[in-house]
């Protein structure tokens, strides 16, 4: 949804607000999980985006703040069956606290044109969200596919009733990684005709794209750890 102001007149809490703060390096430390949940804390992010096995540390930190858990589903692949995606978001959210459920779709079956299959699993999970109040973002791995491909893939989300539109994973390794390119994040904004938010994810790390994003119209931002800092003007 295009903001009622430029990104340039926003405020450091507005901002913050568009930010999903990413934690989610694999080989991070318990110790340095701790440590860039509450960074995304102290810049007032709207989420931090975790693994699963984070869940219990993010809860611990996150509570009595304003920031949220957004918990990543099937990822980074997103090659699991359909029944055992539904089964990770039942277990994710059955015990509360959690906000946002960032599933990654399967991009080889967008791909091959199966779209019937893309749209049930979609719609599978999105029922097992909305009967805890969490939100659903349907993740495609923007950089393998086409831009016909990715519009085509918003459409089946909007069908499917999810509510939000995700660009990449930012562990693509078939190709280049443009992640939230602008043409891409503009591609999801027609297809969705307002019907799905949108979020960007992947190759945003400087203020001049976190700004063009927003102007654009864009909901929502995955930012790296490293990033938050230099697109919120703290840093870099």
């Amino acid at each position: 949804m295009r903001p009622n102001k430029k990104a340039s007149d926003m405020t450091r809490a507005e901002l913050g607000a568009y930010i999903d703060q990413s934690v989610l390096k694999p080989e991070f430390t318990q110790g340095e999980i701790r440590k860039y949940i509450q960074e995304g804390i102290d810049y007032q992010c709207k989420t931090v985006c975790i693994n699963p096995a984070s869940i219990l540390i993010a809860r611990e930190l996150c509570a009595n703040t304003k920031v949220g858990l957004c918990v990543v589903c099937d990822f980074p692949f997103g090659l699991s069956t359909t029944e055992s995606k539904v089964t990770q978001a039942k277990l994710i959210v059955k015990n509360g606290g959690v906000e946002d459920l960032d599933m990654v779709c399967n991009y080889g079956w967008i791909r091959s044109g199966l779209w019937d299959k893309v749209g049930m699993e979609i719609e599978a999970v999105a029922n097992v969200c909305h009967k805890h109040g969490v939100i659903l973002k349907a993740i495609f791995e923007t950089d393998s596919l086409t831009l016909a491909e990715v519009a085509k893939a918003t459409e089946v989300a909007c069908i499917a009733k999810a509510d939000f539109v995700k660009s990449s994973t930012g562990f693509y390794t078939g190709g280049e990684n443009k992640g939230a390119a602008p043409e891409v994040i503009r591609t999801m904004i027609d297809a969705a005709k307002g019907r799905v938010k949108v979020k960007g994810s992947g190759g945003i790390r400087d203020r001049a794209r976190f700004f063009e994003l927003i102007d654009m119209g864009i909901d929502r931002m995955g930012i790296g750890y490293r990033s938050t800092p230099v697109v919120l003007g703290i840093s870099g």
